[in-house]
């Protein structure tokens, strides 16, 4: 480990001065106590808040982006199934010319 990891480590806690592994926290070693499990009711309810607090930070589109975007699915969308088209039209001919001779 570099000189400069170390010094990071140190400030983090991790490691002593001497480059040892630091004591651990004497409360990291108990037991977290049992905890009971919630009822699937407040569970739900408890879903259905985070959902709607989720909700809250979803930067919506406006009326105009909506518009503007659907117009340019739109557009690509014709555009490619014409191109789509013509490939299939020409291919079909194409292979029906070499055929027929």
């Amino acid at each position: 480990m570099n000189r400069e990891t170390k010094r990071m480590m140190q400030r983090q806690g991790q490691v002593e001065a001497d480059g040892s592994p630091a004591a651990a926290d004497v409360t990291e070693r108990t037991a977290a106590p049992a905890k009971t499990s919630p009822s699937p009711l407040s569970r739900a309810v408890e879903f259905f808040r985070e959902i709607r607090s989720e909700l809250r930070q979803v930067a919506w589109p406006t009326r105009p982006e909506v518009v503007s975007s659907s117009t340019v699915v739109l557009i690509a969308l014709i555009v490619l199934v014409a191109f789509i088209f013509l490939l299939n039209f020409a291919f079909s001919h194409g292979i029906t010319f070499l055929f027929q001779s």
